[in-house]
């Protein structure tokens, strides 16, 4: 419970109104608004949060935020703010005690591996013995208590409420997912991050940033100070060119940097602090790998599948180090972690072909599923995959080309078409698949492309689903229908068989 006053000062509010009340919570959402509470009320592109101010104020609200002063005929406590969402973001952590100063919290940010990589950081505390919460793109979790995520980073007062809990609930580590929208957004501002952990940039979202450069800029903060304090630790991953750039930039700041990668030194710079050799994947066994770091050499055996998941153990295992945990207890936490629902994961059954489905919706991160494919097969690589509509179109035909030249049979399809005409943005994709003369299908409906799929592989064979991963809908227009690629990969395995 916090005085207004003390709100106001934290904020650099301009108060007007009664300036007596205390606040024990605070929201951007009408609905919660309630006694104790501060309302902040943002305008956004589409909706502008001011019109629900009577509404608040008949649930009792207690006080008004805004970037606009009062209305006349508001005689209630009011805070004008230069920012609301960054005033929303530093009054939530002070109004809930500052729970992100009370635990050890990991932040993960990079276009492809945030949600594996917190899965693994999550379970590596747990093996060395911390209660964990977590906010992931699948779930946010505290102890072993599970929820479905409505977004893949929080609103700030969200995340602050969440983390308020979990500090209440006896969690010493907490892992999340910082998106470069929210970043933006400030929904991660007043945060304080123990470890800060960049997997890689690659094309996404330029709908929303315009520019790579914008896009490494939003991501950059979560570094830098932009978010009102640089994290104490930062790893990296160095293969990635945006990555060397981020360690060039923090290291002449003199920010404590740790960096990982799958290549040793070399004459243009020295090896990382983790690096990973020796890698070798299979379906049936994993992933498994040396570990490199501190002169010392540990083996590795995961049983997550695919290269790509090394940089998200290299990332976990340096952000472990930074924490403190022992490396037995590193080792012990990689071995047994089966990593994120919907990302590589195999649909289990007994014939002679592979299904994997996998939540690449970037071309970056298809190309990654698609190399991880290759060396697990004798047969051919079948991929099912589309693109989501009212999202970054630039990304469309670089898709359906690497798809084209990494796969022996592509399947068009719909992936969350939402408001966009679904064959246009088949279409779109099909002029990339189109330039590689690799053979294709055009099936615009999910549910009989992953059939056609299932049907048509043979002995050796791997099917590909792309693009939705955990999802358990599907969003055409604005309704959402339930769907999951892999209980529908299931039935259709089961049919296949029955044949």
């Amino acid at each position: 419970m916090v005085p207004i006053e003390e709100v106001a000062k934290a904020v650099g509010a301009q108060l007007s109104g009664p300036r007596h009340g205390i606040i024990n919570d605070i929201t951007h959402d009408s609905r919660q608004a309630k006694e104790g509470t501060i309302f902040v009320a943002i305008r956004g592109a589409t909706v502008d949060a001011h019109r629900f101010i009577d509404d608040v104020v008949r649930r009792g609200a207690s006080a008004i935020l805004s970037e606009f002063g009062p209305p006349k005929n508001y005689s209630g406590t009011w805070l004008k703010v230069p920012d609301a969402r960054r005033a929303l973001a530093f009054a939530s952590s002070l109004i809930h005690g500052e729970p992100s100063h009370r635990l050890s919290l990991v932040g993960i940010t990079g276009t492809n591996g945030k949600t594996t990589t917190t899965y693994l950081c999550s379970a590596l505390a747990e093996s060395a013995g911390q209660k964990t919460a977590m906010l992931t793109t699948v779930e946010y979790r505290i102890g072993d208590r599970h929820t479905p995520a409505v977004r893949t980073t929080p609103e700030s007062s969200d995340t602050n409420r969440f983390l308020a809990v979990a500090v209440d609930e006896g969690c010493t580590m907490a892992a999340m997912e910082a998106s470069s929208q929210a970043i933006d957004l400030h929904r991660c501002d007043g945060l304080r991050f123990k470890v800060a952990v960049f997997t890689n940039l690659t094309r996404d979202h330029l709908d929303y940033h315009g520019t790579m450069e914008n896009y490494f800029a939003a991501k950059k903060k979560l570094f830098d100070g932009g978010l009102g304090e640089a994290p104490a630790s930062s790893v990296i991953n160095i293969d990635d060119e945006w990555g060397r750039t981020l360690v060039e930039e923090l290291s002449a700041a003199g920010q404590r940097v740790v960096t990982y990668s799958q290549t040793a030194a070399t004459d243009t710079g020295p090896a990382a602090d983790l690096v990973a050799d020796n890698v070798s994947v299979s379906l049936n066994r994993g992933t498994s790998f040396r570990l490199r770091t501190g002169g010392k050499e540990y083996q590795i055996n995961s049983p997550l599948v695919g290269r790509p998941h090394v940089y998200n153990m290299l990332a976990a295992a340096g952000t472990a180090l930074q924490l403190g945990y022992e490396m037995k207890a590193i080792i012990a936490g990689l071995e047994t972690c089966g990593g994120a629902p919907g990302r590589f994961e195999r649909v289990v059954h007994d014939g002679d072909f592979a299904v994997v489905v996998d939540y690449a919706h970037t071309d970056d991160a298809l190309l990654n599923t698609l190399n991880s494919a290759k060396p697990l097969t004798e047969g051919r690589i079948i991929t099912v995959f589309g693109c989501g509509g009212d999202r970054d179109k630039t990304k469309r035909a670089p898709m359906g080309q690497i798809a084209g030249e990494r796969s022996d049979l592509v399947i068009l399809t719909s992936d969350n078409p939402r408001t966009e005409d679904p064959l246009k943005i088949i279409s779109e994709i099909e002029t990339g698949v189109r330039e590689t003369g690799t053979e294709y299908l055009v099936v615009p409906d999910r549910r009989d492309a992953i059939f056609r799929a299932v049907e048509a592989a043979r002995a050796g064979d791997i099917v590909i689903i792309a693009g939705k991963g955990h999802e358990n809908y599907q969003i055409i227009g604005n309704d959402k229908f339930d769907f999951d690629d892999r209980e529908v990969a299931a039935e259709a395995i089961g049919v296949f068989r029955e044949v």
